[in-house]
């Protein structure tokens, strides 16, 4: 199975057609201000492209979870506005998604102009598991281009209308932030240089089992922090207090650590505070010693030293996961201390989307430290765990 992207598109000629671009714009906001403009800096380059061919480029999105009606808390307005002080040039905004406006909005574009749909998941047909549902919101979507090219890879798990259905109706070609991250998520599955390392925080071993069981018999390390690591130091016989704790995962993760060995490491202190807030009392323990009337919210520095020595000897690392709640400030040296560790390895570092991608930026680390940052943390989740991904399987040819 081959798979056309972009170079093919630009390749055959865009001048005077209309591309519709799937771009993951799902950014976070506080009210109408981007905390973070990551993924729309990330599309920027297939974006840019299309325009400099010649292209009007109809770019589509999803933001948040609004329930398949429009909703004022999830407009992409605040987007435009971004991408065009980004693109240094206008970008026409439609109030709707495939009605009216939209039709008005793209009719109205010439070669080297940008349009911005409102938010595809205004409309039920994106997400709805009707197929014939879905096919009908696709061909409404499918009549705005001549073509699409979809570099939305946070969005390519998902078997939506704009990601899936839309490419059965026009030429599909997959965008350069796709075919990037596809490049660098090979590598850690087919060809990883060894010691291979994988970093994993987070909330909840739930959500992280499957990636956990599918990479344990590839890497020589596994690291585990955040929320998660507490049903783990459970499961080793340790009181975690009011941490974070799954007890119906405690006996798995008792079996991850008999099949892990000393291939996996846990933390060996924390910080225990007396509330979730970021004024509240703390202070650091050992994993053994968390009160009763605590809860961890990071790693503490001797267990930041041993994932560091750790990371200080792989050859590939990937990151998914923050180590505590870094958005507080007293609980946010865990992730900082093995985020620069991460950064000063010499080989191949992946930074796995998600909240990862975001504590590098809140804690203003160069990006330029990582050899990639993923813009989608789930996606690669599921493709590291083996899954097919339909976004991707639709581009296929």
């Amino acid at each position: 199975m081959t798979m056309r992207t972009l170079d093919d598109l630009l390749a055959e000629g865009v001048s005077g057609r209309r591309v519709l671009l799937r771009a993951d714009l799902n950014v976070p906001l506080d009210g109408d201000r981007i905390t973070d403009d990551g993924r729309i800096r990330a599309v920027l380059p297939t974006l840019t492209a299309l325009r400099d061919a010649g292209a009007s480029v109809v770019v589509c999105s999803h933001l948040g979870r609004p329930k398949g009606a429009p909703d004022p808390k999830y407009t992409l307005a605040p987007v435009a506005r971004r991408l065009g002080e980004l693109l240094e040039s206008p970008v026409a905004f439609a109030t709707d998604t495939v009605g009216e406006a939209a039709q008005t909005t793209v009719a109205g574009l010439t070669g080297g102009q940008v349009a911005l749909l409102e938010n595809l998941r205004f409309q039920p047909g994106e997400t709805s598991k009707d197929p014939a549902e879905r096919g009908e919101f696709a061909a409404a979507l499918a009549g705005l281009g001549d073509v699409y090219v979809n570099d939305a890879f946070g969005a390519v798990h998902r078997a939506h209308a704009s990601v899936v259905d839309v490419a059965a109706q026009l030429p599909a070609y997959a965008g350069w932030l796709v075919r990037d991250e596809l490049t660098v998520l090979r590598q850690l599955t087919e060809s990883p240089a060894q010691p291979y390392v994988v970093v994993l925080g987070g909330a909840k071993v739930s959500d992280k089992l499957a990636v956990i069981e599918a990479l344990l018999p590839k890497v020589d390390r596994l690291l585990v922090g955040g929320g998660m690591c507490f049903t783990f130091l459970a499961a080793q016989g340790h009181e975690v207090g009011s941490s974070l704790l799954e007890r119906e995962m405690i006996d798995t993760c008792r079996e991850l650590i008999a099949r892990g060995g000393d291939r996996l490491l846990l933390p060996v202190d924390v910080v225990a505070a007396t509330a979730f807030a970021a004024d509240a009392d703390h202070a650091t323990v050992p994993v053994s010693q968390i009160p009763g009337d605590r809860l961890g919210l990071d790693i503490g520095p001797e267990t930041v030293a041993r994932f560091a020595q750790a990371i200080g000897q792989a050859k590939t690392v990937f990151w998914n996961g923050p180590m505590g709640v870094f958005e507080l400030a007293p609980f946010a040296a865990g992730t900082r201390g093995v985020a620069e560790a991460i950064a000063g390895v010499d080989g191949l570092t992946v930074v796995g989307g998600g909240d990862s991608a975001a504590a590098v930026r809140v804690l203003g680390l160069p990006e330029s430290g990582f050899s990639h940052i993923s813009t989608g943390g789930g996606a690669s989740l599921e493709y590291l765990e083996g899954k097919p991904l339909p976004g991707l399987a639709a581009l296929e040819a």
